[in-house]
């Protein structure tokens, strides 16, 4: 008996371990799909190639600005900061929107004309001729209606050039003729390198001025170096570094010119206003000097007595005073008339003797409101939309010096009045004075307050001519525009995504197919879902013909039917004969009629008579594997009192040990004939014949006859096919053992295929070479005998 266990371990496949991950298998079921991994490498390498042709690399432009802010540094103030004349405040926020209004960017387009660009076509993408192309449009005549769009020319020669009319017909035109079309009235100029782009196409990109500087604003970044530093960092984006860098040095330059002659226009309005001023002093100074000489001559006044002088000082010191608060008024009243008036055309006030801080900042801000809107004026027509923020701002500006300027009006007028009761005391303490005297004193006095007056405003004017002559802007570039390494083709990022996406899109599809499915493709699979036994594992079978085994040529299915034979013999114990098997499924397509016709030829190969009864009547499949009269007559026919048993019996014509009764003639209700008690007079005559009963039953998830047939079957072996058996089915076949619906269940695990679902034996196809074969037939041909 010992002898014989041994025997039997040698075709008992050990089973592996639940938990065990089988790496080397799981990898082979991804490769077994290599088609599809082909497939989604090629398109990923397909769209990694398209990526690198058309996405270029980016070059980040940097440049360096210092700006003087009063607000970090208030003591780096100039010289003429006393003059209060052209100094006004300024904030490092401000200057940041300033650098970066659209306004200023639109000049800096215009200047470079970065709204024509001109492009070459370089294998699937376009090349940019920045500074390299071969001609210049120029826009003598801007379209009002479009002024975007594409034009495409072939260079001709050195004369002409071939543009591509919207019908794709190509006409001949000449350099620096002007044309007309829907962009306006434009010419095209040959540069020095025409010679070099015979026959090449160019395409000339035209965007619009407006949308361009609002994309040139968006990707313009301002920024300070540091919380506690006026250094202004200015960064962009391009793809033609040069360009970058004449923007972003355009932008600065722009930038200072616009601070430049805004702070020469202030000085200018001021000098303007002294010098008015001076033409009246003068004429007033020279009458004042003129009655003092027909004064004198004319009353021969030599001297004044000292308490006189005294009195006389005092009240020249307060007539001083008054002229200043008068000069005050006077330059108070015309910011009120300026502000106050609907049609400013004349230049902004000065407030030159007006010390307050607040309302110099406000004048200052009127001042560049307006030159604003004078810039715009030039180039929009005032019904623009562009209009009414500066508008809105002009008008809160003036609304806020009209404030300030009512309450200093009201603060001079105050002491305006102070100091004409203080002349009026004064007077009355020099009435004892002569007449003559008195009329003297007058007269002197305004000849000084002119005098006084006048000096003041010449030094005044010196001062901002020399600020005017010396005008230059308060910022100071610290480093022109330079450009950076290229941060945008991350080739290697690319490759890198290609290929996880080649090979991830597969490895996830086979995935989520597998989960969606739910099919069993494990042993694993099943014994955490139902506790039955499982006899055997079948490999998949990759030849057409249904019967795998030959009872002289070994394979790996053929070895594992005749471990099915040997299990069988344990699972019946001694019994040798009148053995009756069920075989079933739950489903079509999981290889129980396969599974009938080998195991009956592995059974009949040991010398065992079997026969195979087709009771799948309603797609019988028996027959036509073994090439048999499908018209014979059979099981139904027997059922039905038309034959014999020795009539339905044929031989399988492989080997005379094996027969087949076929399904016979077609009927419509095969359950309520195999429940005739015919039926089990049939197996009793075949017990008494046969050793091996095996009985094709159909799919009893479909039909109930396999419950019928297990209650006169020995043995049910239930067929689970890898990749075909759904995992719902376990609950199924568990409920059928359950409530024993089903005879000694066994399981078969069939169509394993270890390739394509990671999961099976890895058999060595070379021990089943021949000189194997016959050693293993030397040492187990015993086994035919008894099994």
């Amino acid at each position: 008996m010992s002898t014989q266990q041994a025997r039997f371990t040698t075709f008992t496949i050990p089973e592996k371990k639940a938990q065990t991950i089988d790496v080397a298998g799981t990898v082979k079921k991804y490769l077994y799909h290599w088609p599809l991994f082909m497939i989604s490498l090629g398109l990923a390498l397909s769209g990694l190639y398209l990526y690198l042709q058309t996405v270029k690399p980016v070059y980040e432009i940097k440049a360096a600005l210092l700006i003087r802010d009063e607000k970090k540094s208030p003591d780096s103030q100039t010289p003429l900061h006393e003059i209060d004349m052209v100094n006004s405040s300024r904030l490092i926020e401000n200057e940041f929107e300033i650098i970066k209004s659209k306004q200023l960017i639109g000049e800096v387009i215009k200047d470079l004309t970065l709204n024509i660009s001109y492009q070459k076509k370089n294998g699937i993408s376009f090349q940019e001729l920045y500074k390299t192309s071969p001609v210049k449009l120029t826009v003598l005549k801007a379209s009002e209606t479009e002024n975007a769009g594409v034009i495409n020319l072939t260079i001709k020669d050195k004369k002409s050039f071939l543009i591509t009319m919207p019908g794709g017909t190509q006409t001949e035109l000449y350099f620096k003729d002007t044309f007309e079309n829907k962009f306006g009235t434009w010419k095209l100029e040959a540069n020095d390198n025409l010679p070099d782009y015979a026959g090449t196409s160019i395409q000339v990109v035209i965007s619009d001025p407006e949308k361009l500087a609002i994309q040139y604003q968006k990707n313009t970044n301002v920024a300070l170096s540091n919380k506690l530093s006026t250094a202004v960092i200015l960064s962009i984006n391009d793809e033609i570094p040069q360009r970058g860098k004449d923007f972003l040095n355009g932008l600065i330059f722009n930038y200072n010119l616009a601070g430049f002659e805004a702070k020469k226009e202030e000085t200018k309005s001021t000098l303007s206003f002294i010098d008015q001023r001076l033409a009246t002093l003068t004429g007033e100074l020279t009458a004042a000097e003129k009655g003092i000489e027909y004064f004198k001559s004319s009353r021969g006044l030599t001297d004044i007595s000292s308490e006189t002088k005294i009195r006389l000082e005092n009240m020249q010191s307060n007539d001083v005073r008054m002229n200043e608060v008068n000069v005050q008024l006077s330059v108070i009243e015309g910011i009120e008339r300026y502000v106050n008036s609907s049609q400013n055309l004349e230049k902004s006030p000065a407030t030159l003797g007006v010390e307050d801080p607040a309302l110099s900042s406000l004048i200052e801000k009127l001042a560049q409101l307006q030159l604003q809107r004078e810039r715009l004026l030039a180039t929009t027509p005032e019904t623009n939309p562009d209009f009414e923020p500066i508008n809105r701002q002009i008008a809160v500006t003036k609304s806020a010096i009209k404030e300030n300027v009512g309450s200093i009006k009201s603060s001079l007028q105050n002491t305006r009045e102070k100091l004409l009761s203080f002349n009026n005391r004064f007077e009355s303490s020099i009435k004892d004075i002569p007449n003559q005297e008195r009329q003297y004193i007058n007269i002197k006095r305004q000849q000084e307050i002119k005098e006084s007056l006048y000096t003041y405003l010449l030094q005044k004017r010196e001062e901002a001519s020399v600020s005017y002559a010396t005008a230059h802007a308060d910022n100071h570039i610290i480093d022109k525009a330079y450009a950076g390494p290229p941060k945008g083709s991350m080739k290697s990022l690319a490759l890198a995504a290609a290929l996880l996406l080649g090979l991830g899109l597969p490895i996830g599809f086979i995935y989520v197919r597998e989960l969606l499915k739910a099919r069993i493709t494990t042993v694993q699979d099943i014994k955490t879902l139902i506790d039955i036994p499982i006899l055997v594992e079948l490999p998949f079978e990759t030849t057409q013909n249904p019967l795998a085994i030959s009872k002289n040529r070994g394979t790996i299915v053929g070895e594992q039917f005749r471990t099915l034979r040997i299990k069988l013999y344990h699972l019946y114990g001694k019994k040798e004969s009148g053995r009756v098997t069920l075989i079933t499924s739950s489903v079509p397509g999981e290889g129980k009629s396969f599974v009938c016709g080998n195991l009956g030829l592995t059974l009949a190969f040991s010398n065992r008579k079997t026969v195979i009864l087709e009771l799948d009547m309603r797609k019988p499949k028996i027959a036509k594997t073994f090439n048999l009269n499908s018209e014979h007559p059979g099981i139904s026919d027997y059922l039905n009192d038309a034959t014999s048993l020795q009539d339905i019996i044929q031989n399988s014509g492989i080997d005379e040990h094996l027969d087949i009764i076929s399904a016979g003639t077609p009927i419509d209700n095969p359950s309520e004939l195999l429940e005739k008690h015919r039926l089990e007079q049939l197996l009793n005559e075949l017990r008494a014949t046969y050793d091996d009963i095996i009985i094709d039953s159909p799919p009893v998830h479909m039909v109930p006859e396999a419950m019928i047939l297990s209650r006169l079957s020995d043995c049910t072996l239930y067929m689970i096919r890898q990749g075909v058996t759904g995992k719902s089915e376990i609950n199924f076949i568990k409920e059928l053992y359950n409530q024993k619906h089903l005879v000694n269940v066994n399981l078969v695990f069939n169509g394993i295929h270890r390739v394509k679902f990671g999961y099976g034996y890895n058999y060595d196809k070379n021990y089943y070479a021949a000189e194997n074969r016959n050693k293993l037939t030397a040492i187990f041909g015993d086994f035919g005998g008894r099994f």
